[in-house]
């Protein structure tokens, strides 16, 4: 049996692994804000260019494994995708609001201090 170590066990780096990923936040902020969304939908919303349909299939794959999000396929022609949070994923978003909340703090300390 292996011997577990704090990374197997630490909730802040399980957190870490989850959101691990440049646009992983910012998909469960747009969901969070839109309800549901289509892929095209995301990929408008990011605008921009350097985030390739094969990195944002592979980012909504992973938090779909991970459970945060919900993907549903309709049987239409042509097939239609929606992408939603979950439970689960609802229950980051408090976090996310608490990350801006820190987030616009440190970037009014940093023009204080850069004057």
């Amino acid at each position: 049996m292996k011997q577990m170590d704090w990374e197997d066990t630490c909730p802040l780096v399980t957190t870490q692994r989850i959101m691990a990923g440049k646009w992983k936040l910012s998909i469960i902020w747009f969901l969070a804000e839109h309800s549901v969304m289509r892929f095209s939908e995301l990929k408008t919303a990011f605008d921009d260019p350097t985030l390739t349909q094969k990195m944002l299939t592979q980012h909504l794959k992973e938090l779909q494994a991970d459970q945060l999000i919900t993907r549903t396929v309709y049987n239409t022609v042509p097939p239609k995708v929606e992408y939603r949070l979950s439970e689960l994923g609802k229950s980051f978003v408090p976090v996310m609001r608490a990350m801006e909340t820190w987030g616009e703090s440190y970037q009014t300390q940093l023009e204080v201090f850069n004057k």
